[in-house]
């Protein structure tokens, strides 16, 4: 399919061949008639997709620090292969659209195959001829509202908010600053609620269209009566609410704002302004001033927007969609008229002319440019679109290659910054290999992997990688809940298997796995990297020749994650004991050369699972002890290992140095900082058809069911036996 992507590094805007996105749970597979350019957003992301690297790296000093802190910690040159390889990539543009439902997950129960729908969200409703989305983002476009029109959804429900932020009353007289698109479709919602209207801006076209649609008044921020006129039309006591849609780095919509208001009346930011409010105004009048969050209740809660749980109506009336339903209502009812707004209709082919008007390169007047993608062919044109080339790529179950051959042909699911930044670039090195596919839901992920290192076809459909019998291996590195069941299905398929941490998240699953793996001869390794790294195999051989068990210190400086991010989730990610306590488990599991037979934990009161002290008993006696604490300073280093045995005792700070000290005298070696993610994807390569795995399977088993023992701990206060 195509979709119109911007580079991150040049900032340039281009029409692209991707695979079609995959339908997930919750969401509904659209097929897109009309996309919305958002000229002020996407024309503020061109502008800094255009900054060079310095100017970039100013916009977001939060991810210098980071950055800075991965140079000390692994290097220079690796940390800047990623940060380019990052840089590097094409990101999707647009966040509303309209078109045509094609498919419906299986968990969706509110609409159907053929229901007109409008979409919103960055990342979803993009600009592509299909777009899956979540339900809580779509809305059902009524009859004889054209979808040309239903495209505008997300901006009037971004219009919509800032009104019921502002919670006019039949009567009142609300002023808005700034007549561009926003402003223009808030003009109209506050006529439709009844209300008096004053705009302002200082483009007299955009002055002229106001009255066309509606405005009582509309008057230049330059004019000069223009203080006298407000008070007479508000009868001498100034507006009673004042909404400011404008975008300038300028202080004046909130002074000018102060000036015209009544006593007590609500001044709402809607745009993008100055806001240095001045005081003496605001006290005198005590005036109410309110910020409007995108466009309702629901943003930026991914339980809401991607997991599909709506909030009451008795408590929130008024969410994402409802706004975006109610603004299809108005629509339809001709409250609301968009054809003097849209000034541009480019059909998708031509895309990138469009930014040009956004960026300032082509000096034409503009308020609404929508992207055609051509009228709907029915199923037809959707059963091409979804088994044609961009979706399948080559036949599939095609012989020729024998096992070990076959074996070094990789296809790769998950296309994630984690798999193209640490997997990736280091099975592109090795001898052999061939990358014959990547797989992501997201086909523009998957496309830009196979553009940067040369996979032989980028698909979005995980049996396109599962059926193609010339691939041996597979790669895992999706989200953490479908780990286990595409492990399971890979092993089925008689491939060999490498998945990212964790192996699975619950027992049942795990059970299924191994039973699947004891009846295959395929190999399995999780990616618990660090047991392969050069300062954590240094360590174990300080202590070769011990006999007694040791004492092994794990500190994890994990540092903070917000409550609803992905991995917190238990269902999707498990939770971060789960999700990335594993990898701690297994290494000292690897430093005593045993495995794991008791775990007692116990925790910092907190919302999520983390802030943990961990005590394991091995089955040699060593006894191991990890802190994961995640109350500490993100910046500071975040790994410290310390083993005690034999009197000897070795110190392994953050993989870049280790310290051992014997009989009074300390040994210090250094190391560049890496984890061993290189060291572990040559050991899994090496093995393959060798008879002899990187790391037994059991170990893995034992790993994973040890995570689910210590949150039994934690549920019940009492040592848990492996």
């Amino acid at each position: 399919m195509q979709q119109l992507v911007q580079n991150a590094r040049t900032g340039s805007i281009k029409i692209k061949s991707v695979p079609t996105p995959t339908l997930k749970r919750g969401m509904v597979l659209v097929r897109n008639r009309f996309s919305l350019i958002s000229a002020g957003t996407e024309r503020t992301k061109v502008e800094t997709g255009k900054k060079s690297l310095l100017g970039k790296a100013l916009a977001r000093p939060d991810q210098v620090q980071l950055v800075l802190k991965q140079m000390r910690e692994t290097g220079v040159l690796p940390t800047l292969e990623r940060a380019f390889n990052k840089l590097n990539t094409d990101s999707a543009m647009g966040y509303a659209s309209a078109g045509i439902v094609v498919e419906v997950a299986d968990d969706v129960s509110e609409f159907r195959v053929g229901d007109k729908v409008a979409c919103a969200g960055a990342g979803y409703a993009s600009h592509a001829e299909f777009v899956v989305v979540p339900k809580n983002l779509c809305a059902k476009v009524p009859e004889g509202v054209r979808l040309e029109d239903a495209a505008y959804s997300t901006l009037g429900a971004i219009a919509m908010q800032g009104l019921r932020q502002a919670a006019p009353t039949l009567g009142e007289t609300v002023m808005v600053i700034g007549l561009g698109l926003l402003g223009l479709l808030l003009v109209q919602e506050l006529k439709a609620n009844g209300c008096k209207v004053i705009g302002i801006d200082i483009n007299p076209q955009s002055l002229v269209l106001a009255l066309e649609l509606g405005c009582d008044l509309a008057l230049s921020r330059n004019d000069d009566s223009l203080t006298n006129q407000i008070q007479s039309l508000t009868h001498g006591f100034g507006v009673d609410a004042v909404i400011i849609t404008a975008s300038t780095s300028q202080n004046d919509p909130v002074e000018f704002a102060a000036q015209v208001m009544r006593d007590r009346g609500r001044v709402v930011m809607v745009g993008v302004t100055g806001m240095d409010l001045p005081r003496t105004p605001y006290y005198m009048k005590e005036l109410d001033f309110r910020l409007s969050r995108s466009y309702g209740a629901g943003r930026y809660d991914a339980n809401y927007e991607e997991r599909g749980i709506d909030y009451p109506i008795g408590y929130v009336r008024w969410t994402e969609k409802r706004n975006m339903e109610s603004f299809l209502q108005l629509v339809a009812e001709k409250k609301v008229r968009l054809d003097k707004i849209t000034t541009h209709t480019f059909p998708i082919e031509r895309g990138d002319e469009a930014y040009k008007l956004v960026g300032g390169e082509v000096k034409e007047r503009y308020i609404g440019i929508l992207l055609d993608y051509g009228a709907f062919g029915g199923q037809t044109e959707v059963a091409e679109k979804l088994n044609g080339a961009h979706r399948n790529g080559n036949a599939l179950n095609i012989a020729g290659k024998t096992s070990a051959e076959a074996a070094k042909r990789i296809g790769f699911i998950g296309a994630g910054s984690f798999a193209q930044g640490y997997l990736v670039p280091h099975l592109k090195t090795i001898a052999g290999v061939e990358l014959a596919a990547v797989c992501n839901a997201t086909g523009i992920n998957a496309e830009n992997a196979k553009e940067k290192f040369g996979f032989e076809r980028a698909v979005s459909n995980i049996d396109d990688v599962l059926n193609d019998a010339r691939i041996g291996t597979v790669f895992i590195a999706t989200r953490h809940d479908l780990h286990a069941e595409l492990v399971i299905k890979a092993l089925a398929a008689g491939k060999n298997v490498f998945v990212e941490k964790p192996l699975a998240l619950n027992e049942e699953s795990l059970l299924r796995l191994a039973e699947t793996y004891e009846r295959t001869d395929a190999e399995v390794l999780t990616g618990f990297n660090r047991r392969f790294s050069a300062p954590v195999i240094a360590l174990c051989e300080a202590f070769q020749g011990i006999d007694e068990p040791l004492s092994v210190s794990y500190r994890v400086n994990a540092g903070p994650l917000p409550a609803d991010h992905w991995t917190q989730d238990l269902d999707e990610g498990g939770g971060r004991l789960i999700g990335e306590g594993c990898h701690f488990i297994d290494t000292m599991q690897f430093i005593t050369g045993s495995e794991p037979v008791r775990v007692y934990a116990e925790l910092l009161p907190a919302a999520a699972r983390e802030n943990l002290v961990i005590t394991i008993r091995f089955a040699n006696g060593s006894v191991g002890t990890l802190h994961y604490l995640c109350n500490g300073d993100k910046l500071y280093p975040k790994e410290r290992i310390e083993v005690f045995g034999g009197r000897r005792i070795a110190v392994m700070e953050n993989f870049k140095t280790l310290m051992i000290s014997e009989q009074g005298k300390e040994r210090i070696k250094t190391f560049d900082g890496t984890k061993g993610h290189k060291e572990e994807i040559d050991a899994f390569i090496a093995s393959l058809g060798m008879g002899k795995p990187a790391l037994s399977f059991q170990s893995q088993v034992l790993t994973t069911l040890a995570t689910f023992r210590i949150n039994q701990s934690l549920n019940s206060g009492m040592p848990e036996t492996i």
